[in-house]
């Protein structure tokens, strides 16, 4: 754990995964209990949830790490043998039904919580839900889900939707269904500027007829979560959480701009403004490196998401893994907890590389947009290209969006970035978005 590296700037460049610190720090210090226990169970075999919380009014005891778009049969499953028992899936995710389906067979099923979810269209019946949501289960191949969710509303008249509630009612009766959630981490602003992920939630939470949440909620994205978490705290709402590591993305712009030069293609002006921007605020983050003495890629990632678990309105945390690697790591976070080094580390990070997140579902920066860029949309399925190995799947998404994309951010003076209020240079990150996604 104390085994220490010595990078130049090349390599520490490389280290991360796009070229920023998702690190943590050597200080003198001593560690708190649950850091020492922490990194004592990193060289244990076959790590097990520890920590077990109730997901609100559902009653369900489900584990601290949970599963979201796990997407390899053997990972899913090394995940489930070690104690996690929460799933997320969905309709709109390709042939995970399908997975999730294969991995429970011969599991005890009451032992396990399994949420899909459904987009809401607005022309859609009851009978059209029922359809549907009867397909999820004929994929899935179990009797019943644990929570069926209303999958990214894009305002809070959509969790009205009353087609929709009829038919999660009649599933309810027939047995076909435990509970009803929602899931929201900004909305997709094809057209107009919707509601922000805390209206729509809080909304949803005073409606009712939602049980569980699915959100998103990090150490650098607090201020649309964390009302929204003792909403649910007091109302009895289920809480599980995505987005809970975020990443910055330098180094792919940077090798983007190096790659266009040795091919001695044009560069548009914009990507070197973007980049050499980004060069600045990556300066300055390679400051608190030596500063610090910022080592190990990984400890960030672990300290971020001890902070969430440290939350108690938080009831699980859902992780979308790749390797049996990433899936020890993950469930040896379980029934740790954020201490005092750890959060040295976060803050470190914070104001190091704060200005180099562009926050899941804040979408501020919208209404300035005078072309009307679906802003927040195009970052997530950037994040889903760089971050989760979901390539074809954000390439198809962002192919998918009609009017507007963000190629007219060449010819644009900025509005988006002179409007975010985290200073993040998101120009030059649409601009890389529309370069990566378009085929």
């Amino acid at each position: 754990m104390n085994q220490k590296f010595n990078f130049t700037r090349r390599k520490f460049l490389k280290a991360s995964t796009f070229g920023l610190i998702s690190t943590g720090i050597a200080v003198t210090e001593s560690y708190t209990q649950a850091e020492k226990q922490a990194d004592e169970d990193e060289i244990q075999p076959s790590p097990k949830v520890k920590e077990y919380r109730i997901l609100g009014r559902t009653g369900f005891k489900v584990s601290d790490i949970a599963c979201g778009s796990i997407y390899d049969e053997g990972v899913l499953s090394a995940m489930l043998d070690a104690g996690v028992n929460y799933i997320d899936t969905a309709e709109s995710y390709p042939g995970h039904h399908k997975i999730v389906s294969q991995v429970i067979k011969g599991r005890d099923r009451k032992s396990i919580f399994i949420t899909s979810k459904m987009e809401v269209k607005e022309d859609t019946s009851k009978e059209g839900f029922l359809t549907r949501g009867r397909k999820c289960l004929e994929e899935l191949q179990t009797d019943y889900i644990d929570c069926l969710m209303m999958h990214m509303p894009e305002k809070v008249e959509t969790l009205k939707t009353e087609g929709f509630h009829a038919a999660m009612q009649q599933l309810k009766s027939e047995g076909k269904i435990r509970s009803v959630g929602v899931s929201n981490h900004g909305s997709f602003w094809f057209k107009d500027p919707e509601e922000t992920m805390e209206k729509m939630l809080l909304a949803a939470a005073e409606d009712g007829r939602f049980d569980v949440f699915l959100m998103a909620y990090n150490f650098l994205q607090m201020d649309q979560s964390e009302r929204v978490l003792e909403v649910c705290r007091d109302k009895k709402i289920g809480t599980a959480l995505m987005k809970t590591t975020p990443v910055a993305k330098y180094y792919i712009l940077k090798s983007r701009v190096e790659q266009l030069d040795k091919e001695e293609k044009e560069v548009h002006p914009l990507y070197r403004e973007g980049l050499k921007r980004f060069r600045e605020k990556a300066d300055k983050a390679e400051y608190f490196v030596k500063k610090y003495g910022l080592n190990k890629p990984e400890e960030i990632k672990k300290a971020a998401v001890q902070f969430v678990l440290s939350n108690p309105n938080v009831n699980t945390v859902c992780y979308s893994l790749r390797t049996y690697e990433e899936m020890e790591q993950a469930v040896r976070l379980s029934g740790t907890r954020l201490g005092k080094l750890s959060q040295v580390k976060l803050d470190a990070y914070k104001e190091a590389c704060g200005e180099l997140y562009c926050r899941h579902a804040c979408g501020l920066c919208e209404p300035s947009c005078p072309h009307g860029v679906p802003i927040n949309t195009i970052m997530r399925y950037l994040h889903y290209f760089m971050s989760q190995a979901r390539e074809r799947e954000a390439i198809l998404n962002y192919g998918n969006i009609p009017g507007i994309k963000a190629d007219v951010c060449r010819q644009c003076q900025g509005f988006c970035e002179a409007a975010c209020p985290y200073n993040v240079p998101i120009q030059g990150m649409l601009l890389l978005a529309h370069d990566q996604l378009t085929l």
